[in-house]
């Protein structure tokens, strides 16, 4: 049996209290399966949008170029973020979450309300939305102030539920229904996860259902009664589900072929955005559909082993919630797409054309890259007739 006790010096007499653990590389299933999703993503994007910006009268490479530049910043920032041991950002948790209100608040103040959404911040140099990074923020906060216990409300946790509450209002106010559901099923997910009590989660869940059909939009109720039936208005609020259906079923098993959409020209407006996952559908079939979801089905699945193997109670909840929001948005996202569930506008992660959220998207698994890697206390070299006992 080895001693695997601090030595203060080697065979050489150099000191080895400093000596730095063993990292093992990043998560290699993880990263493949996100590289694919990106390039599949680049490809329907083009596709998707050439057409649109032919109308528009600017280059078919108008849309895809620009996903490229938030592709290369997203790159940089995943590598950025995979970098950094992930407890460094307890610390700046709040910060963090406290600017992304501040951006929320700035948006209420001088955002562009775009299809009766006020959800952009136009600073000239750069056009993104906020509400994206409230992800990323309230997923932090959460790992920090359940790292120790799961009791909801103490003292300590006063300051994390209060800046999770202004934001939620400011991104329901938008209104962003969807990202209001997306975070708040991201902070369930992580305080049942953290041994939480389930009756409380079914309880809020239950209270929730009620107080948000009376809070939301007369169109946001509209949508739901739609869903229902869409062929009641066929040419007005059915339209767009219709249209994606149809998509789905000109796929049929192998697809019309890369490029082929006949959708995308002028049927289907969101396209290459919020209903792409119906152009995937169309041209590459159900092989197709089934291929993105076993990508992401591969991506939650190295997500949860990341966290189950985590060491400490931080970083298992932070990959976790990481996990969870990325592989719940692009659940709620295709089953939009495929009318499983009432319309509502978000992008599917790493495919759908969207700046801001990809950028989110590449930081987010950066951090879980980092978590992914296992950190081996090193075992210093020496004689083995004086380490064996």
């Amino acid at each position: 049996m080895y001693y695997q006790g601090n030595y203060p010096n080697n065979q050489d007499g150099s000191d080895l209290s400093h000596t730095k653990p063993l990292v093992s590389p990043p998560d290699r299933k993880l990263i493949i399966a996100v590289v694919l999703l990106i390039v599949l993503g680049l490809m329907v994007v083009f596709s998707s949008s050439a057409p649109k910006a032919i109308a528009a009268g600017v280059s078919p490479l108008h849309f895809v170029g620009k996903q490229f530049i938030f592709l290369i910043l997203g790159t940089i920032g995943c590598w950025f973020f995979s970098k950094i041991d992930c407890r460094r950002l307890k610390p700046l948790s709040l910060y963090f979450a406290w600017f992304v209100f501040a951006l929320l608040v700035l948006v209420e103040i001088k955002g562009q309300t775009v299809n009766g959404a006020k959800r952009w911040l136009d600073l000239g140099f750069i056009q993104f939305q906020p509400s994206e990074f409230a992800k990323p923020a309230l997923v932090l906060c959460f790992a920090t102030a359940f790292q120790k216990d799961n009791i909801l409300f103490t003292a300590k946790k006063i300051p994390y539920l209060l800046v999770f509450a202004a934001i939620m209002l400011l991104v329901f106010k938008q209104p962003n229904l969807s990202m209001f559901i997306i975070l708040g099923a991201t902070m369930a997910a992580m305080f049942f996860c953290s041994a939480g009590y389930g009756k409380q989660i079914i309880a809020l869940i239950v209270a929730s259902i009620p107080t948000a059909w009376l809070l939301m939009h007369d169109y946001q109720k509209q949508r739901v009664l739609t869903w229902l039936d869409p062929f009641r208005d066929p040419q007005g609020d059915g339209y767009n589900i219709i249209q994606s259906l149809i998509a789905f079923a000109s796929g049929k098993f192998f697809g019309v072929g890369f490029g082929n959409s006949r959708q995308k020209l002028s049927w289907l407006p969101e396209g290459h955005t919020d209903f792409i996952f119906a152009i995937v559908a169309e041209e590459f079939g159900f092989l197709g559909c089934i291929f993105v979801i076993g990508l992401f089905a591969t991506f939650v699945s190295r997500g949860l082993v990341i966290s189950a193997r985590s060491d400490d109670t931080f970083s298992k909840l932070l990959a976790l919630g990481i996990t969870f929001s990325i592989g719940f948005q692009a659940l709620v996202n295709m089953g939009v797409s495929s009318s499983a569930i009432p319309a509502t506008g978000v992008p599917l992660p790493f495919i759908s054309y969207g700046g801001s959220s990809l950028f989110v998207t590449l930081c987010m698994v950066g951090v879980l890259l980092n978590i992914s890697k296992r950190r081996i206390e090193r075992i210093p070299s020496r004689n083995l007739a004086y380490e064996r006992r």
